[in-house]
């Protein structure tokens, strides 16, 4: 990881460093807003774009309104466990 990312998210870091040797960086990439990205509920997580790895000639990144879908999934499941009803409901 380079030393700026890690110098700016520090505590982000060392989970995007162990995904990408576990899996690799394409596997980050195809699957950071899936699994890291819902990180940044509890610290500070880089966008996709500030990966050093990242390309935007090879690479897709959600735009603002598949973001602010993915905030509204987001917030219905936590609902979920406070009510005890099924979204929809």
């Amino acid at each position: 990881m380079t030393d700026l990312l890690t110098d700016d998210y520090p505590e982000a870091a060392p989970y995007i460093q162990q995904a990408v040797d576990e899996h690799g960086e394409a596997w980050v990439l195809d699957h950071y807003y899936e699994q890291l990205y819902p990180l940044g509920q509890v610290i500070n997580v880089p966008e996709k774009e500030e990966l050093p790895f990242y390309d935007e000639d090879a690479h897709e990144t959600i735009t603002k309104e598949e973001r602010a879908e993915m905030y509204q999934g987001w917030a219905k499941y936590r609902e979920n466990p406070r009510t005890g009803t099924k979204p929809g409901e």
